[in-house]
């Protein structure tokens, strides 16, 4: 068996090698496309992912509210709708069902609804991680807040929140690495990202192994940055000899 990596350097239509492996005048070559391909998947993962903490931060932050029962019920609700569904399935309720049920979604790029499903899907995970970190914080912490004459909604953004989100980094690198490999089910809708480019290159040129390797690639290489990233985040954050309460029961 021999493998051709040359295969990058071909241009995607009259399959002829370019010089350098970059097209040029209008040319595309496998590596180009590939690499766009790459882009697509960055750009679905990191919208997905600030929509994914924006929501899951304000999601978990309700479910801590144990003096509002009705709206840690609605947070519980968001949590164990999106949580329990799977992604595949809210990716095509999403491509599919919501543009027949809301006609002003019709217009809607495929590359939106999915960002859209992948970012909800993601916050209720999130969601779930927030409200471990703020439970897991000593309960004088939000007394201490209260006693200074904050309002809740104060206690909560400079002193709950911030050391919250420190204790959770771990969990929320994870995360940032699934929501970079999850986003691979956009091929599903037709957005030009990695899985789809493997597939089609690989039907194009009959050179499976060869495509899949270098996608692995990108897919390996991106994960360790985002872990090498948050990695330094979390030893820049870090509190010493902060103790917080173990598990993520309520106090």
């Amino acid at each position: 068996m021999s493998w051709d990596w040359q295969v990058f350097c071909e241009d995607t239509i009259e399959r002829q090698v370019v010089q350098g492996c970059f097209g040029k005048g209008g040319d595309i070559t496998y590596l180009d496309w590939m690499l766009s391909a790459w882009g697509w998947t960055v750009s679905v993962s990191v919208l997905a992912l600030l929509l994914a903490l924006v929501l899951g931060s304000f999601i978990g932050t309700l479910r801590t509210l144990q003096d509002r029962p009705g709206i840690v019920r609605l947070g519980n609700a968001w949590v164990e709708l999106f949580r329990n569904i799977p992604l595949l399935v809210q990716i095509f309720l999403w491509y599919h069902v919501v543009p027949t049920l809301f006609p002003v979604m019709q217009g809607v790029s495929g590359f939106v609804l999915v960002v859209l499903a992948l970012g909800f899907f993601t916050s209720a995970r999130i969601a779930e991680q927030v409200r471990s970190g703020i439970q897991a914080l000593p309960r004088g912490q939000r007394y201490a807040g209260l006693a200074m004459g904050f309002t809740t909604f104060q206690t909560y953004r400079y002193v709950l929140l911030p050391m919250a989100f420190r204790i959770i980094i771990p969990p929320l690198t994870s995360e940032t690495m699934n929501i970079f490999k999850n986003s691979s089910v956009a091929f599903a809708v037709s957005v030009a990202e990695l899985t789809m480019f493997a597939m089609q290159a690989q039907e194009e040129t009959s050179r499976g192994i060869e495509v899949y390797l270098a996608v692995t690639g990108l897919y390996i290489v991106s994960a360790f940055a985002i872990n090498r990233v948050m990695a330094f985040v979390e030893k820049r954050s870090r509190v010493p000899g902060l103790i917080v309460a173990g598990g993520s029961g309520g106090h």
